[in-house]
């Protein structure tokens, strides 16, 4: 039984990630990155099965790396100290694009 949550839990770590490394979204990449982060603590915590432990730091790791930062990288400090506030490359710092 256990083999049988385990691969499931592991196909999913896979495809998040390599739908994370494909991305230029820097919100999905935080998923991604949080996920399999989430995914390798959460496998190796005591008193539960390893595919529970995989999937509920999954979940959160994603929720959390999606969420975390988003708004510091789109501000206008963050932004201006990397690209002219003139420049193309400041336009698309601000819409997230690099």
């Amino acid at each position: 039984m256990r083999k049988l949550m385990i691969a499931p839990a592991a196909l999913l770590l896979a495809s998040g990630l390599a739908l994370a490394g494909c991305t230029d979204s820097r919100t999905i990449r935080g998923a991604g990155i949080g996920a399999a982060g989430g995914a390798a603590v959460g496998a190796v915590v005591p008193g539960i099965s390893t595919a529970e432990g995989a999937a509920v730091g999954a979940a959160a790791g994603a929720v959390i790396g999606a969420t975390t930062k988003d708004n510091d990288r789109r501000s206008d400090e963050y932004c201006a100290s990397r690209y002219p506030r003139d420049s193309r490359d400041y336009d698309d710092c601000r819409d997230g694009r690099l």
